[in-house]
């Protein structure tokens, strides 16, 4: 009897060691990084891709965020197969580049990496939703959660819209409101419910836009959830945690402050600056199902001469990773 409890005794001993040892090893394993730049933009009328990831990542990001500590991975860029490129159409094009972006957002996550899209614009969110989707340990697509700063609702429909943008589109298409081909082209069935979906500091909808955004389930967040990281801003994101297997956060630059983006196409008074957004993303991404990180419409080139605009996207990014360090840490 003695030798049986003396050998249980250590067995307990040893599980306990091999569970302290893997804890120390959780605790002090950095937070993997993957680039990953969609430069396809969807609009009519406008040349197929723009240069805005590529400046994004030009100046410096991947530096810093290794200077955090971060395990950079080589970084990825979506590029339509020759095939694809004969295909007709700028949406279409978007549709498949969405799709070959949700392969590589797969990729990533099953390797253990955070994907962080360098995005032309928002149409970019249903290639980086299509992936965390479809990113799960089986077929079964998992449940996708978005958090979705901008300005602008983007919650437009082609029977809604006053400007015809399909930028002003992309949450209604994730949400299955309208151009249910593109989004099955992406590769994103089911569509996110609305009640999936927040929108943070949006201030400027088109009437019947927002029509559509009174009926549906998205819930809202002001700039003053943001600045103070409000008990809202919290009882969301745990909301959002309990619903959903993972949680897409997601920034359209024009949701800032106009002045440290006086570059972008669609300025909207009153947004928050980068240093207070960056310090809500800190909150937000302390939790665990926080899955994926995307800043579209980069102000790039001489839309961006002092690079502030720049300077105020990788303020969002390492105050994103950094809220994924803490969960770790904590």
């Amino acid at each position: 009897m003695r030798h049986w409890k003396a050998f249980v005794f250590a067995g307990l001993l040893g599980f306990v060691a091999m569970s302290l040892a893997r804890s120390h090893e959780s605790e002090t394993k950095p937070v993997r990084v993957a680039l990953v730049k969609m430069p396809y933009v969807g609009e009519r009328n406008v040349p197929d891709t723009s240069r805005g990831p590529d400046y994004l990542e030009e100046g410096g990001i991947r530096k810093l965020l290794e200077q955090q500590g971060v395990q950079v991975q080589p970084t990825a860029t979506v590029a339509l197969s020759t095939e694809e490129e004969k295909a007709y159409g700028s949406w279409n094009h978007l549709a498949l580049a969405s799709g070959d972006m949700a392969k590589l957002l797969v990729d990533e996550r099953r390797r253990g990496s955070l994907p962080l899209g360098l995005l032309a614009n928002c149409n970019g969110l249903l290639g980086m939703l299509s992936g965390l989707q479809h990113s799960g340990p089986s077929a079964k697509p998992l449940r996708v959660g978005m958090v979705f700063i901008d300005a602008h609702g983007d919650f437009n429909t082609p029977e809604t819209t006053l400007s015809g943008m399909l930028g002003g589109m992309p949450v209604a298409i994730a949400a299955g409101q309208c151009l249910t081909r593109m989004r099955m082209k992406a590769g994103l069935e089911p569509a996110l419910p609305t009640r999936h979906i927040v929108e943070v500091c949006v201030r400027d909808t088109d009437p019947l836009e927002q029509e559509l955004l009174d009926r549906s389930e998205i819930q809202q967040l002001t700039l003053e959830d943001v600045r103070t990281r409000s008990a809202n801003l919290h009882r969301e994101m745990k909301r959002l945690s309990d619903l959903t297997d993972v949680i897409y956060v997601h920034v359209d630059m024009d949701g800032l402050d106009p002045r440290e983006v006086p570059g972008v196409a669609l300025p909207v008074p009153n947004g928050p600056t980068s240093a207070e957004l960056a310090a809500a993303l800190t909150e937000m991404f302390k939790y665990e199902k926080v899955g994926a990180f995307g800043v579209a419409a980069m102000p790039y080139d001489d839309h961006d001469k002092t690079g502030i605009s720049r300077q105020a996207a990788y303020n969002l990014i390492l105050g994103a990773v950094k809220g994924v360090q803490q969960r770790k840490s904590e």
